[in-house]
């Protein structure tokens, strides 16, 4: 597994994280029958939505209910991804028909995908290249929230100020391997 480029911390409100118990809420996704298993248990509905979903910092793609919190899904720890997921059963086999990075609460950069794409190929699950909705986060300088880029327009909604080009939501990210 090669190394990945960073792990994602919780960013969001703090009620959400607070609420938060230590054990994973997400079933862990490591074999095509793990994900068989866990879409068996699902209902026919909640299967048709979007899953929320993170990568856990061993490399596992954590799966919950759309409705879940990605802090929940991944106990409060550390990321290297967080969005949704769209599945769908195809000649037998389930594949992602759509994958995002849209996590407010983690704010993961457009970058994260190739831990989403090993964690999806060590599941066997065919999956596109890339995210099929990404999401750009910024942090703005000037007032400090945090922002979604659309349309290429790099403009805080709530200030005014510019934003920057490069990913910058979180100044204390760190390597998943290091202490």
């Amino acid at each position: 597994m090669s190394a990945p480029s960073r792990a994602y911390r919780y960013v969001g409100p703090h009620h959400v994280i607070a609420a938060v118990q230590t054990a994973n809420s997400g079933a862990p996704i490591r074999t095509p029958a793990d994900f068989a298993d866990w879409a068996a248990a699902q209902s026919a509905g909640e299967l048709k939505e979007p899953l929320t979903f993170v990568i856990g910092t061993d490399g596992a793609l954590l799966l919950a209910p759309r409705r879940s919190e990605h802090a929940a899904c991944a106990g409060g720890g550390l990321v290297l991804s967080a969005g949704e997921v769209s599945f769908a059963s195809e000649a037998g086999r389930w594949i992602v028909t759509e994958v995002s990075n849209q996590s407010t609460g983690y704010c993961p950069d457009v970058a994260s995908w190739p831990a989403v794409a090993q964690a999806l190929d060590q599941a066997a699950l065919d999956h596109p290249d890339y995210f099929t909705h990404p999401v750009l986060f910024r942090r703005c300088p000037g007032c400090h929230r945090h922002n979604i880029v659309r349309e290429g327009h790099f403009v805080c909604v709530f200030c005014d100020a510019d934003l920057p080009r490069r990913w910058n939501v979180d100044t204390n990210v760190r390597d998943p391997g290091t202490p």
